[in-house]
């Protein structure tokens, strides 16, 4: 692919990736447009380590590039965990001969097929961090314009999804606002309480269950709608 063509394509995926709703779509914009943009890769995955210990694949376009994500998260090895600790880019041309992953690399040739692997750090935020996972068939599969491409779109791609995460941490606030609301309503009516006294009944039955005000909030409204009443 010329350099312009590429560009073209990264510009293409950053449309998709800023029209896209949600992180899930945000996503699948994001793996799609790797791939197109990378033409050598064949199979593309992301990896999130979120506050700096749970580590999942939310996204991937087949099962190839999710069990190879997994395998590393299983073995704690691997190109996308380097990447995320240490390095923006990390690749191995060929799987078969790798001494950095050993077990991981043996795994991931025999089992899955994979030779080559290409790895971009993915900065999303101060409690995530996460990787751009690439994988081909083919040994030296990538050359150094994609490096430098990927480079780019994984940029992109970080943006794109710290963007989706304040959007969905926004909305889930907004509902937990609401839903909280609506249970002091609820004990407002009930019980004739002022809305300070009805929002320090569910602050102290949360304490009391060990739970939150929402968690706490949503079982009142839900017992409410199916005329259960209940007692909080």
């Amino acid at each position: 692919m010329r350099a312009e063509d590429e560009w073209e394509q990264i510009s293409e995926t950053v449309r998709a990736m800023g029209a896209a709703v949600g992180l899930k779509e945000t996503l699948h914009f994001a793996l799609v447009g790797a791939l197109d943009v990378i033409g050598h890769a064949e199979h593309a995955g992301v990896s999130m380590v979120y506050q700096h210990t749970r580590i999942e694949s939310p996204a991937a376009t087949d099962d190839v590039a999710r069990r190879g994500d997994e395998l590393q998260y299983e073995l704690g090895e691997g190109p996308c965990l380097q990447s995320i600790r240490e390095q923006e880019t990390v690749w191995s041309d060929d799987l078969t001969v790798e001494r950095r992953w050993p077990r991981w690399s043996q795994r991931a040739s025999d089992e899955l097929g994979v030779r080559s692997m290409l790895c971009f750090q993915l900065f999303v935020t101060h409690d995530t961090l996460g990787a751009l996972n690439l994988y081909s068939s083919k040994a030296h599969a990538f050359e150094s314009e994609d490096r430098t491409a990927g480079l780019a779109l994984s940029a992109h791609i970080a943006v794109a999804l710290s963007s989706a995460q304040d959007a969905a941490g926004q909305e889930s606030a907004l509902l937990g606002a609401s839903v909280i609301g609506q249970a002091q309503g609820i004990l407002m009516q009930r019980y004739e309480l002022l809305p300070s006294q009805a929002f320090l009944v569910l602050a102290r039955a949360a304490q009391r269950d060990d739970s939150t005000l929402q968690q706490i909030s949503e079982t009142l409204v839900e017992n409410s709608v199916r005329g259960h009443g209940g007692a909080v």
